[in-house]
């Protein structure tokens, strides 16, 4: 029997600094929820809005692959290991922090917020050197179908992490269906709507809502309006 667990939007987790507006979906910072401080070895969903020409200073990382979704906007990033990039939609970023690295996100533009998701996978290995990569993807590519964007293997689709997961989105017409079977056997899997409704087996989802699942080797997935959505598949333990 499958297990699973509901986030609604509103339910998230809602710090607003001014130059920052973020939603969690599960415990950061100030925001704790012991009921929602992961789903499986994912760590961390923030649904982040930075103002124009604000952002986040300088500050350090450890033992953590961290991956940036852009939804709107242009992030530039710059760090320890000498990175200086710009990323914006379409674009996926992913670091190992590994032994430590230090990085900023600042928002480039003067005149528009920069929105993206950032997500952190707690990483199968510990002390490892510090990467960084960031790939632009074919949105296209997403349109009526599973897009991987992420995987354990830097031989496959997408960015890889020291985690054996992998990321699809999808940006599906209403009335589209499709499976998606478990790639590894004791691995859950976790919806994040980005936009529209989604069900997903018999779960209704609405935009920003989150949905977990495990004990179960394929899902179901209906858009029941225009949708799109983020799937990530991790291991529970």
């Amino acid at each position: 029997m499958a297990s699973t667990i509901l986030h609604r939007a509103e339910t998230r987790g809602d710090a607003n600094h001014g130059w920052l507006h973020s939603r969690h979906s599960f415990s950061f910072a100030d925001y704790y929820d012991p009921e929602r401080t992961n789903f499986g070895m994912l760590r961390v969903l923030n649904d982040d809005i930075v103002e124009a020409g604000m952002g986040f200073g300088t500050h350090p990382h450890d033992n953590m692959e961290i991956i940036s979704i852009p939804l709107e906007g242009d992030l530039e990033h710059k760090d320890s290991m000498g990175n200086i990039s710009v990323i914006k939609h379409g674009d996926i970023q992913v670091m190992s922090a590994g032994t430590g690295i230090r990085h900023s996100e600042y928002n480039k533009n003067k005149d528009k917020p920069v929105k993206f998701l950032q997500i952190w996978v707690i990483p199968n290995r510990k002390n490892v050197v510090p990467r960084y990569d960031q790939i632009t993807l074919n949105i296209e590519d997403r349109h009526n179908k599973l897009q991987q964007i992420l995987s354990p293997s830097p031989d496959d689709a997408g960015v890889w992490i020291y985690q054996n997961a992998w990321f699809h989105l999808g940006k599906f017409d209403k009335g589209i269906s499709t499976e998606y079977k478990i790639k590894t056997v004791g691995n859950g899997i976790y919806i994040f709507v980005l936009s529209g409704d989604l069900t997903v087996d018999n779960q209704k989802l609405s935009t920003r809502d989150g949905f977990g699942i495990w004990n179960s080797d394929k899902i179901s997935l209906n858009a029941e309006s225009s949708t799109e959505f983020l799937l990530m598949e991790v291991p529970m333990k």
